[in-house]
């Protein structure tokens, strides 16, 4: 979408990016390396991309190849388990093979201009590890935040003074290319971004735990950041600088944040391998799918992500595409695509 609004899609991008799908697509926890792939291919010494026919070795999952399938950039794997330092080796490596007119750090959501320690954040460390990394690199980055506060993790009115006036504006006209990818791609974040931009306004309910989001005229816009004042105000970032493996960013994480992301994957993973898998049965689904809109109503909730109905409704990943089908099929007036909409009235 990004790319669409600011250079209007007149060259493929190379977008590097982690693999790094949560429980809902890869029940392995954690990001992702080039070993976790097969059919992977070298672009430098240390960048891989992954191409339409790479397979995540199993149990792994990925939403990587499949991205690649649909969409024409080239996407390249940001390889965390060598710290900052190797994130930061693979940039130049691609800054000097690439020669790019343009470096943009794009975060959803605006978490990576937190301090590090905030009780609301959820998933500091991917964000800290690649700030972390492209403030070494010997290179103009611009650093640019899309939704403030589309990932529920920090407040957008919080965010305000961290950033830059808004650059540009989304629209439904930059969600088109990617509007495909919307029917299947889990990201909250990003659906919610797609869903503003289309004009969709009201409070959305996220993840297992039920964070509502607000959606707002703020939503779909983009904002210039000061790459360096972050990196200056995330203690995590700053204290990753040096890394040198996933295992000692993850000890600073515990360390300053108190918790460490992966070790909630972790525990996680090991509480959903304990659970039973329920049927997909229509009439049982669509009984429970009643029960949770009334509460939600309740809550004041009037748009959720099929995330959030898969979780709350007591189904695994590999259900929500079944789940999600069902439900749009049965009541086709209540998909705001890529949200559900929660019917007004009982």
């Amino acid at each position: 979408m990004l790319d669409a609004a600011l250079y209007g899609g007149r060259s493929p991008a190379v977008i590097l990016t982690y693999a790094w799908d949560r429980l809902l697509i890869d029940p392995v926890p954690g990001p992702r390396g080039p070993a976790d792939f097969t059919g992977l291919h070298p672009l430098t010494r240390s960048v891989q991309t992954v191409p339409a026919d790479a397979k995540p070795v199993a149990p792994a999952g990925s939403t990587l190849p499949l991205l690649a399938a649909e969409l024409p950039h080239t996407f390249a794997l940001i390889d965390p388990h060598h710290g900052a330092e190797g994130i930061t080796r693979q940039l130049e490596e691609l800054v000097q093979h690439l020669a790019p007119e343009s470096i943009d750090l794009l975060d959803v959501g605006g978490d990576v201009l937190a301090r590090g320690g905030e009780p609301t954040l959820r998933s500091p460390l991917a964000d800290a590890l690649t700030l972390a990394a492209c403030c070494q690199v010997n290179a103009s980055v611009r650093l640019l935040i899309a939704g403030p506060g589309l990932d529920g993790e920090l407040a957008a009115a919080d965010l305000r003074d961290r950033m830059g006036p808004s650059v540009l504006t989304l629209t439904a006209e930059h969600v088109e290319p990617v509007s495909s990818v919307l029917d299947w791609h889990p990201s909250e974040a990003t659906a919610m971004l797609a869903a503003t931009a289309r004009g969709i306004r009201g409070l959305c309910e996220v993840r297992g735990a039920g964070l509502p989001v607000p959606l707002t005229d703020e939503g779909p816009t983009v904002h210039e950041a000061d790459l360096d004042d972050a990196l200056n105000r995330n203690e995590l970032a700053r204290a990753l600088l040096a890394t040198e493996t996933l295992d000692e960013s993850e000890q600073h994480s515990r360390e300053i944040c108190g918790y460490s992301e992966i070790d909630y994957e972790r525990d996680k993973a090991s509480w959903l391998g304990a659970q039973p898998e329920q049927e997909l049965d229509p009439e049982t689904a669509l009984r429970r799918l009643e029960q949770f809109e009334a509460e939600a109503r309740g809550r004041g909730i009037s748009h959720t992500t099929f995330r959030r109905i898969t979780e709350a409704l007591g189904f695994n990943g590999k259900q929500r595409q079944d789940l999600r089908a069902l439900l749009i099929n049965s009541r086709p007036e209540q998909y705001t695509a890529p949200l559900w909409r929660i019917r007004a009235d009982a």
